[in-house]
């Protein structure tokens, strides 16, 4: 009589050795605090000193989230009730200000893609703690092709990406497209910055929901954010959310 084997607990047997791949990875590549240096157990990658000193954005206009002098529950700027904005929300989780833009900075022109999962979690954690609906779409803010190529990657993508990976939220980044290869709005005037990017977006499909959430690292004038959202709304979209990770002051 042949002797009869044990059950394998298979998914023991893989809790395990993620528990054991996770061990090794953190004896050889610890983790550390992106800001000060500190040496941290678990993710994400900010200690907890560094991050109580980030420039949270508590106090803001419900629509373009600009910074409001006083807390008000869906209270409106004074820029958004004299021109509405094509979008119709605003999430931002930071002021545009030391160390935020630092990291985002990193992320951006040095190409260090792990911050991203970083500064999506902070956005994240903010969205999940809402009561309103969540949208049915991510989209991230389109690159022209040329830049992108430039670039290797686009920001805003990679954020959404994990935005949409922890709020279970589908993401399409090849619904919109960018027609021209637009200048960079940091770099011009308040005043031209529409005028910039007028005709730069088009959609190129049926749109697959019609509550869209349009991702970024920065707002600053909001202009971009209003011609892609001008875009999806005359495609048929009803209700469109900017999610950013920060607000500039301007």
């Amino acid at each position: 009589m042949e002797p009869i084997e044990p059950p394998v607990n298979r998914n023991g047997i893989l809790q395990f050795t993620s528990s054991l791949a996770a061990r090794i990875q953190s004896l050889l590549f610890p983790l550390h605090c992106r800001l000060c240096g500190t040496r941290l157990a678990t993710g994400p990658a900010l200690c907890s000193g560094c991050r109580s000193d980030l420039p949270w954005l508590d106090t803001a206009c419900r629509q373009c989230a600009r910074s409001l002098p006083r807390a008000g529950n869906g209270l409106r700027c004074g820029a958004c009730q004299k021109r509405s904005p094509a979008f119709d929300v605003t999430t931002a989780v930071l002021h545009y200000q030391p160390p935020a833009d630092y990291l985002i900075q990193r992320l951006k022109f040095s190409g260090e893609l792990a911050i991203a999962p970083l500064l999506s979690t902070l956005l994240a954690a903010k969205i999940a703690g809402r009561q309103s609906p969540l949208p049915g779409l991510i989209l991230p803010v389109p690159l022209h092709p040329s830049r992108l190529r430039e670039r290797g990657f686009n920001q805003a993508t990679e954020l959404a990406r994990h935005l949409g990976r922890r709020l279970d939220i589908p993401l399409d980044h090849r619904l919109c497209k960018r027609m021209r290869k637009t200048e960079p709005q940091s770099l011009l005037p308040v005043n031209a910055r529409r005028l910039n990017l007028r005709n730069a977006f088009s959609t190129t499909g049926k749109l697959p929901a019609r509550h869209i959430a349009i991702v970024d690292d920065v707002m600053t004038s909001g202009h971009t954010a209003g011609e892609l959202s001008r875009v999806l709304k005359r495609a048929g979209a009803e209700k469109i959310e900017i999610w950013v990770i920060a607000r500039a002051g301007r």
